[in-house]
């Protein structure tokens, strides 16, 4: 029994219905600010949006996809706008993939079109997106032409602004934060010996001073066993972080991958002497959780919780979470984050601090 083309073009429509609901559901899993807010950091900035304007366009975005997702089933303006509108929106998703892979590979990373529900590299997302428009010109070509003077335009703005709106309810747009950076180790202050007032009118004393402090230097330089002083940037939550050797962690209280590192750190702790002071900085996600997160790493430790856009920012452009630093006297020898190439290995980190600071000079 041969299928008509009327059930072809209802099985279409409810596969791309289902493609951009769920695309616009994924994007507010598991919570709507924070998983528009990672998009935004990881998807959007990276474009060049701006931080004023990404929150406004993330939420317009996703709105966009949740109607075509529900207009794509009514039959008002279908052909003529719906799903041309679709079409369009996938070919600049796709156009937007195909620079990015040809530009930095596509075999890697999440390309943010079903979020961390879903994770789906840049090609795999093309692909999708070429399927999806292969169907969506299948459709538009076995559909009837229909005289749509009769359509109801008000369906399709009431829709698309009422799932807009409904964006901006879920995940309401929040105050920009004060910026935060983290100078690197050449833009740093360098604590060294001061310089000594001297009265210049004794130019003997001027002569023997100037040496000795030379000779001082020299002896300071020679018999050093630590590195000089840097300010890291991370002052501002913990006071005391560029004091010797330390620990900052950047944790996320329900991420099962940052638990693991968390309780990896306190076995090490056990058994290491002069083990180096641990910290942690936590996102604003889930931040009852807390509790649960110490329990399940055996111990407790300093934190600040800081909120999600600031928090991407603080953990660095690229990087994902856990985010776990070896830190001495405010100089950063060594970072691990997310769960790839260079996620935190404790076995690596056992060895790293066990090292003399004559072998970790650089």
């Amino acid at each position: 029994m041969a299928i008509s083309k009327n059930n072809i073009a209802w099985g279409i429509r409810i596969v791309i219905s289902f493609l951009f609901l769920l695309s616009a559901v994924a994007k507010l899993y598991p919570s709507p600010y924070f998983a528009i807010s990672t998009f935004e950091v990881k998807q959007l900035y990276p474009m060049g949006f701006s931080e004023g304007f990404a929150p406004y366009f993330s939420r317009v975005l996703i709105g966009i996809e949740l109607a075509l997702g529900f207009l794509i089933l009514q039959k008002n303006f279908l052909r003529s706008i719906v799903v041309p509108a679709t079409i369009l929106l996938l070919a600049i998703f796709t156009t937007h993939l195909a620079i990015e892979t040809i530009q930095n590979g596509g075999n890697s990373g999440n390309c943010g079109c079903f979020g961390s529900l879903l994770p789906m590299t840049p090609i795999e997302a093309i692909l999708k997106n070429v399927a999806a428009m292969a169907l969506l010109v299948w459709l538009f070509i076995i559909m009837p032409k229909t005289n749509e003077k009769h359509d109801n335009f008000w369906i399709l703005t009431t829709v698309t602004l009422a799932s807009i709106l409904a964006l901006f309810m879920l995940a309401p747009i929040q105050p920009l934060e004060s910026s935060f950076s983290v100078s690197t180790p050449e833009e740093a202050v360098i604590d060294t010996i001061s310089d000594t007032t001297i009265d210049t009118t004794k130019a003997v004393i001027i002569k023997d001073t100037i040496k000795k402090v030379e000779e001082v230097k020299e002896t300071v330089k020679a018999e050093m066993t630590e590195p000089a002083k840097h300010k890291s940037g991370y002052a501002q939550y913990f006071s005391n972080i560029d004091k010797g050797r330390k620990t900052l962690c950047f944790f996320v209280p329900g991420c099962d991958h940052c638990r693991d590192a968390a309780k990896e750190l306190t076995e090490m702790k056990k058994t290491t002497k002069d083990f180096p002071e641990i910290s942690i900085i936590f996102m604003n996600e889930e931040a009852d959780l807390i509790p649960a997160f110490f329990k399940y790493a055996g111990a407790e430790y300093p934190y600040k919780i800081i909120e999600v856009i600031p928090f991407w920012k603080v953990l660095g452009s690229g990087k994902d979470t856990p985010g776990v630093k070896y830190l001495w006297n405010g100089n950063d020898y060594k970072y691990y984050w997310g769960i790839g190439d260079n996620k935190f290995d404790a076995a690596d980190f056992q060895k790293l601090i066990s090292k003399p600071y004559s072998e970790l000079k650089k």
